[in-house]
């Protein structure tokens, strides 16, 4: 019965088992892949360049939107603490008694 090897993820652990098993498959396999090489590349090229392309495009519009985002969620917060700074000043100066503080029976009768 054949021994079970135990099961690497790694691409090197890979080669160095392929290569134990059986090192001239191996190796031609090794060689044709360096032969094949310069003769694939030039078919391959443009396909990768376009994903690289494309690649590229994606990250600017994402980029872009975090960009975008960021800038609203900065003025969202400037604007709360604007109202957080006016709600503090109105409280300061009706503590203070520089502003009356509004009778809620009379806007009730206004209204």
């Amino acid at each position: 019965m054949p021994q079970m090897q135990p099961v690497n993820n790694s691409i090197l652990d890979q080669v160095k088992n392929a290569y134990r098993n059986n090192p001239v498959q191996t190796l031609a396999i090794g060689m044709g892949v360096a032969i094949l090489a310069p003769a694939v590349l030039p078919l391959v090229k443009p396909f990768a360049k376009a994903a690289i392309k494309s690649g590229v495009s994606l990250y600017e519009k994402t980029r872009g939107a975090i960009a975008d985002t960021g800038e609203a969620i900065g003025d969202i917060v400037a604007e709360a603490k604007a109202e957080v700074a006016a709600e503090q000043a109105k409280k300061i100066s009706v503590a203070a008694g520089l502003i009356a503080e509004p009778n809620k029976n009379q806007e009730a009768q206004e209204n």
